[in-house]
């Protein structure tokens, strides 16, 4: 099954793209594709490593790139129209199993996963993830799917609100936060990420200038719940393997400890692959300037063993 596919409507610009793909001369160098090779992107975002992917692989290879973002599917679809050996389908990478089988393909020699947030999607006014946006506090990679952010805020307790954001947000604060969060939709339902963010900030004691806004834990931890980040990684971590032939390589590029444990922990455990990264490998000093996004990118990478040796 060959060619780009979308099927699917979003508001993102076909021909243009924000997101500067991370680490891409590494991703490259560690997944080793090769001619007349088959590789997924199982985050396919605007496109960047599946353009490189499909550089390496040819006329004769496949990139089967995915996403559970309709929008960014539909964009980046249009913008690898002139590359054949491109397939571009709304999914979640950890349903790649049953795609795969649906696309009558068998095991492949790489498979790449960029986790996170993509540029694209932080520049998308309408969906919540800037703290600057006015339109609705949605946070969902797919917005046909799930509860939206500005919901779970409206009707989760204080208790159960702290532990989201201390638990996927590591956010020390996380009850006094939940507290003003609580308080606030008392007078009137948050639905915005600069109200969100003007509450976030106010429970926060006046330190000074901070590295990072006050509010980024809060929102990567309710990004996280929305979206069912974390489990959807650890149901990835066990599947994912067992689609690689032998000597294949999964590739994870990874942006806070939550997820890099989880990699870390997956990749030493599982007895069918080796980790090829001793320790995670990050971007080199120009590339952390010019993309701000690779500062806190980490990438491991293993390689499917022989069956005799798994």
């Amino acid at each position: 099954m060959r060619g780009v596919i979308s099927g699917t409507t979003g508001r993102m610009n076909p021909s243009h793209t924000q997101h500067v793909p991370v680490l891409p001369v590494e991703v490259l160098e560690l997944l080793q594709p090769q001619p007349g090779d088959t590789v997924v992107d199982g985050t396919l975002g605007g496109g960047g490593h599946a353009r490189l992917l499909a550089e390496r692989v040819g006329a004769t290879g496949q990139v089967i790139g995915i996403d559970r973002d309709p929008a960014a599917v539909e964009a980046t679809a249009a913008s690898l129209a002139e590359l054949p050996q491109v397939t571009a389908l709304h999914a979640s990478y950890v349903d790649l199993p049953e795609l795969l089988g649906q696309l009558q393909v068998g095991r492949v020699q790489g498979i790449l996963l960029d986790l996170g947030l993509s540029s694209d999607q932080l520049a998308d006014r309408d969906r919540g993830f800037s703290f600057h946006s006015d339109g609705p506090l949605d946070l969902r990679f797919d917005p046909t799917q799930g509860e939206p952010a500005w919901k779970l805020l409206a009707r989760l307790s204080a208790d159960h609100l702290a532990e989201i954001l201390y638990q996927y947000g590591e956010e020390r604060l996380s009850r006094r936060i939940a507290r003003r969060i609580v308080e606030r939709r008392r007078e009137s339902p948050i639905r915005t990420a600069t109200e969100l963010a003007r509450i976030v900030r106010g429970a926060m004691p006046n330190v000074g200038r901070q590295r990072i806004d006050g509010a980024t834990r809060t929102f990567q931890a309710l990004r996280i719940a929305v979206n069912g980040e974390l489990e959807g990684l650890k149901a990835a971590l066990g599947r994912l393997p067992d689609l690689l032939a032998t000597g294949g390589r999964l590739a994870i590029i990874s942006f806070h400890s939550l997820e890099d444990r989880l990699v870390k922990q997956a990749f030493r455990d599982n007895p069918a692959i080796q980790g090829i990264t001793r320790k995670p490998v990050q971007a080199i000093a120009g590339e952390a300037a010019a993309n701000p996004r690779a500062r806190s990118a980490k990438l491991r990478v293993a390689e499917r063993l022989p069956p005799e040796t798994a």
